[in-house]
């Protein structure tokens, strides 16, 4: 990667329902955690800020209302697509840590911005331990836009979330790659119809992470350029519980490395936002410290030597974790880097 990193926390809590009645959803504080492990100096970033989010108040909602919070929703993500907007603007690289995964919607309408000034397409990898894609069309009700966001950026849903700008759809079905679902996900059959390209776990481990991320790319060789979302999720709980649903046959954190760094070193990578990690589950931070010796592993890949950033000494692990980067009970070695 030959774009300087800027580093922007989008940390809303909007898209999720209350982890139990009266609570508030953890992820909000997860930006705050990965800055605590030094990530903004060991990738030699700059320090692009907080999008502030709307206060998380789902009082009152009930199924047939829509999506809740859908105004404040709508509200923070074109502002958050002001600013990814800028960091593009600058020819820098954003990173942007959530947060839940309606974060997402900023970062479509940002991308679909910059992708009609240069008279193209943008495209989406979509790295997700789940789908993503309920909607009004395939469910009894919506509400949660943190289990919506891959069916709103594709434009299906209401139009203040999905038509923001008159940008509707902010991507193409076909421009679309889905990485990491659980071969059982409720709405796998749904991606494959509407022609998105998906490899579930089981494929994606078969074949490995770095042709994965090859094999994504060459699928988004027609867009001007694509953004990368990466929901934690994807991780097995075995080596990442601190996850707002977790679900078992995940990956391990050396496969999601060779993930991430197969598609940031391309150069119609566009950014990458990280989400739904928990701090709330992680009091310890051991947690934290893994995903982020895994994102600055990531992201420095094959950089000189003069720009790789100072190591840190990796955070300590909760008592009887596995180690960082060890695969999931059962799984099988990752390949190496190419």
């Amino acid at each position: 990667m030959n774009r300087r990193i800027a580093v922007l926390d989008a940390p809303s809590n909007l898209g999720l329902r209350p982890p139990s009645p009266g609570t508030v959803p953890g992820c909000a504080k997860a930006p705050g955690a990965l800055r605590d492990h030094g990530l903004v100096a060991r990738l030699g970033a700059r320090d692009a800020g907080c999008v502030t989010p709307p206060r998380y108040d789902p009082s009152g909602w009930r199924p047939g209302d829509g999506v809740c919070q859908a105004e404040q929703i709508s509200e923070y993500s074109t502002r958050l697509a002001d600013r990814i907007g800028a960091i593009l603007d600058a020819d820098e690289f954003p990173l942007v840590l959530g947060g839940d995964c309606s974060i997402l919607i900023g970062a479509a309408v940002a991308a679909h911005r910059l992708a009609a000034e240069l008279d193209g397409r943008p495209g989406l990898v979509f790295v997700d331990g789940h789908s993503d894609f309920r909607h009004p069309g395939n469910a009894a009700y919506v509400g949660a836009a943190a289990g919506e966001d891959l069916a709103l950026v594709t434009g299906r849903g209401q139009v203040e979330l999905a038509g923001i700008e008159h940008r509707r759809p902010y991507l193409r079905d076909t421009d679309v790659v889905v990485l990491g679902i659980r071969g059982h996900d409720e709405y796998r059959m749904d991606l494959q119809a509407a022609g998105m390209a998906v490899r579930p776990v089981p494929e994606l481990r078969t074949e490995g992470p770095a042709r994965t991320a090859a094999w994504a790319r060459e699928r988004l060789t027609d867009c001007v350029g694509f953004w990368v979302h990466i929901d934690i999720d994807v991780l097995d709980p075995a080596v990442m519980p601190a996850v707002d649903a977790p679900d078992d046959g995940g990956i391990a954190h050396r496969e999601l490395e060779l993930l991430i760094a197969g598609l940031v070193s391309d150069v119609s990578c566009l950014g990458l936002e990280l989400t739904v990690f928990d701090p709330d589950h992680d009091p310890a931070g051991g947690y934290a410290g893994e995903v982020v010796d895994m994102l600055v592993a990531a992201l420095t890949a094959g950089q000189p030597a003069s720009v790789t950033p100072v190591s840190a000494t990796p955070a300590s692990s909760p008592p009887g974790s596995p180690p960082p980067g060890s695969p999931p009970p059962g799984s099988a070695e990752p390949e190496p880097a190419s």
